[in-house]
Formats: structure tokens, sequence, C-alpha cells
């Protein structure tokens, strides 16, 4: 039966205060029935219902738990006597209704055969119940405008994206022992790279950095030192030469401004003719043999929403994501800029606010199972000299939170000072490398004319290739 049933048969008070949730009282007994017949019936139901928040009365959920434990002693058989005597010694036998209780839920299945059946019921009317309260959630955060629609929005899609992964998962249990994940370790030790990881366009930085999924990479630089043009060279070699679906987030340009970088750096345009609108024949054959390749870039994906904050981020790789091109790499350019998901509070300071952030693009890296690239503005304190981790504007969080730090400072030469438009030697710094050696240590040219940067003892290029094939 479903609906709201009768209290259980013993007065039990113990009862959820949701009363018009979907339920099944004699599933609910019949599977702790089960488990007390014989030990068959646990370990079926706990395959199914695992930890037992599945039950509706928490009462149910108590017995349960103790079933379990009993279950694991060594010589004790967890039938309704032994049960009993565990919950009195615990002060829990009150709670359950008495040890009459028990010998009634056993009363109810004949067989602790069925016991898997009846628990399949159970977790069914507790995904359902899950449901009901998402939704009436966002129903009630909305009525009270406790928060912006977007903020609400993506906290109902993450419970409802996390249903769909319980649901997945209780499909088809995953092997994470050594000896079900060591095979295609090996295999990738024999393919001599790692699938999943990201290189980078420029081959000295690729001796000691990777860009691996739940990393967050952080590059920092002072104003004026190349870190937007860094970060879409990284987005643009993720996407238009490793194929990977990727998401650059800008709050600083707007959507027509990043395209004209873009052109620059791959068609090997100057940057001021795109902006200007005056190109010359030379150009326009230029952008003609890259156009092919960015007509087709479906996959490169320009966000410059305004006001743009970690909820929404999260929502546009959500977005992603149900397109079937779930991103294969996110920066956001760049981190004190993005916006704080609510108003601020007088007691919350800036430095709380850019915490915050910072932890956000964390667990998007985690949720999403995707590096993410968050640029972030070094302290003025830091123009002149080579950038420190501890450079950082805001928040030292920032540091914490990374697995990769990157800095960049600009250097001036007798032939390019400071403030020339192009041709600046630009030191890249391993500050933090969680998964290899810090400290190292590349020189860059900045083509800023055409938006790209460019090892020093760049790779020779091939016959038939365009300008921006090559690093």
């Amino acid at each position: 039966m479903t609906g709201v049933p009768d209290e259980p048969p013993t007065g039990q008070r113990f009862r959820p205060a949701v009363l018009d949730a979907p339920c099944d009282l004699e599933a609910e007994q019949a599977v702790l029935g089960g488990m007390l017949l014989a030990p068959a019936g646990i370990n079926d139901a706990e395959r199914i219902l695992g930890g037992g928040r599945a039950f509706y009365w928490p009462c149910h959920e108590i017995i349960y738990r103790a079933v379990l434990e009993l279950h694991g002693v060594p010589d004790v058989r967890p039938d309704p006597i032994a049960v009993a005597d565990h919950l009195k010694r615990s002060g829990d036998l009150e709670k359950i209704g008495g040890a009459s209780y028990l010998h009634h839920c056993v009363q109810v299945i004949p067989t602790a055969a069925n016991t898997e059946w009846y628990a399949a019921i159970v977790q069914r009317l507790y995904r359902l119940r899950r449901l009901v309260e998402v939704g009436v959630g966002a129903t009630a955060a909305a009525r009270s405008a406790e928060a912006e629609p977007e903020v609400i929005l993506d906290r109902t899609l993450a419970a409802l994206q996390t249903l769909v992964a319980e649901a997945a998962g209780g499909a088809a249990e995953q092997d994470l022992s050594v000896a079900g994940t060591w095979p295609a370790f090996v295999d990738e030790l024999s393919a001599g790279h790692d699938p999943e990881a990201l290189d980078t366009p420029w081959p000295e930085l690729n001796a000691v950095v990777q860009f691996k999924p739940r990393e967050l990479i952080v590059i920092g630089a002072a104003t004026s030192t190349f870190k937007s043009m860094t970060g879409m060279n990284l987005a643009a070699h993720a996407a238009l030469r490793r194929d990977r679906p990727v998401l650059f987030a800008s709050t600083e340009m707007t959507r027509k401004e990043l395209l004209a970088r873009l052109t620059a750096a791959e068609a090997g345009v100057k940057l001021d003719h795109l902006i200007r609108r005056q190109l010359t024949e030379n150009d326009w054959a230029r952008i003609a043999q890259v156009s092919h390749r960015l007509q087709n870039a479906t996959n490169f994906v320009l966000d410059d929403s305004a006001a743009l904050t970690v909820a929404k981020i999260r929502a546009r790789v959500r977005w992603m994501a149900s397109q079937s091109a779930p991103p294969g790499l996110v920066v956001v350019d760049y981190v004190q800029l993005v916006s704080p998901e609510t108003a601020p509070q007088s007691d919350t300071n800036r430095t709380q606010e850019v915490a915050r952030i910072s932890r956000g693009l964390k667990l998007i890296a985690d949720e999403f199972a995707v590096p993410v690239i968050a640029l972030g503005q070094l302290n003025r304190g830091s123009t002149g000299r080579k950038p420190l981790i501890t450079d950082f504007k805001d928040s030292s969080q920032i540091e914490q939170d990374a697995s990769v730090i990157l800095l960049l400072h600009r250097k001036s030469t007798a032939h390019s000072p400071v403030t020339g438009p192009a041709a600046d030697a630009v030191t890249l710094t391993v500050g933090k490398n969680r998964n290899g050696r810090q400290g190292h240590e590349i020189t860059l040219h900045a083509q800023g004319e055409f938006a790209r940067l460019r090892c020093l003892a760049a790779a020779p290029r091939t016959p038939g290739s365009v300008p921006g094939d090559t690093p």
C-alpha cells in the first residue's frame, strides 16, 4: 500500500512531520522482517538501501542500523531477541515501540527471499520523496525571494543532478578497488600519457605541468601582464587543437572583444586592425585560412554574462553537459571580478567573498571532473619584481585551493620597454605544483599585437600550416 499509512501497531510516536509524502509502511516492515529472519536478507537490503536513509519512519532506520551493527559482530545472529537487547542497551528500544514491534515486522514477510523486492520499493518511494522535497524547496525559495533566480535554479538543478547520479550509481556499482583500477592505470603508463590530462601551447611548460580533471589551476599576474591573453591562448589550444569542449567565462571583455583576440592569435592578424575594423587584403587572406576552423568551433563557448557569479558559471557548465558537450576545460577571467552570490552582508568583507568564490570554482572542478583555470589579480606590491604565490589580491584562499599556480612576470628589454605594444619577454613561473616540480621558469615571447604568447624557440612551421598552429 502507498500513501499515508496508519501508526505502526505499537503506538509508534516517532513520526516524520511530512504526512503526504509517498511511502509504504508494509514494505518497510517487510524489509526489516527479512533482515531479522536471515543474514541473506541483511545482505540484500544493504545492497539496495545502503546506510538506511530511505526509510520514511525514523524508527525503521533505527532498527535497520542496529541490525547492520550486529551483523558485523562475530558469532552473533541479528534476530529479534538479539536486536531488542542491543537497542535496550543503546536506549533506543522504546523509540521503536518495544521488542514486540520487531516480532511484528518478522510476521509481515513469510520468507527472507523477498527482502530485495521490498527494499527496491522502499528505495523507489524515497527517491520520489526527494523529488517532492526539491520541488517544494524551490517553490518556497522563489516565493520568499530569498535569493536571485539564478541561484535558486542552480541549487535546484544541483539537487536534481544528485538524484540522477544516485539512481545511476545504484544501477551499476563502480569497482574502486586497486585490482579493478590497476589494468587501466597500466595501460596509461604503457601509452605514455594520461588521456584525461590537457597540455598547454608551450612545450617547455608541458615538461613539468599538466592540467587534470578536478584541479583548480590559478594564473596570477599584475595589471597589464597578459593574464587574459594567457587564458585565451590556453582555451583556444584545448578547443581548437585538442578538440575539447571549452567554456571561457569573462568578466573583463565582451564576446566581440574575445572573438577579436581569438581571431588575431589564430590568423596572425593585428588586433588593432580587427578592433578598428580596418582589414587589409592580406588580413582577409589570413582570416580565410582559419575561417573553417572557427566556424566549426561549436563547443568553444564564450560567456560574457553581466554580473558573473559562481552559480552562473556552474549553470553554464551544466548546460553544456546537457548538450552532450561537457567541458574539458573551464577558464574564468578573473576571480576578483566574479560577483558574490548574494548582496554583501554587513559582517562580510571582500576577503571572505573572494575566498567563497575560489572555493566555489574548486567545487565546480570536483563536481564536473574538469580542470578549471582561474585567472587572478596580484597585489600592486608585486609590480616590478617576481611575484610570489602569497601576492594574490584580497584572499589567501586562492593559494590554498589551487593544485597548480602559474605566475606571470613581465620583463622589459632595451628593445622593448614595458610601455611598448608588443614583443615583451614574459617569465612564467610554476609557483605551486601539487603533482610535480615547482619553481620552474620559462620565458615566453608576448606578441601583444597578435594577442598570443609564443615560446622563444618556436618549432619550425610545416608546409601548408597556418599562423597560430605552433606555440
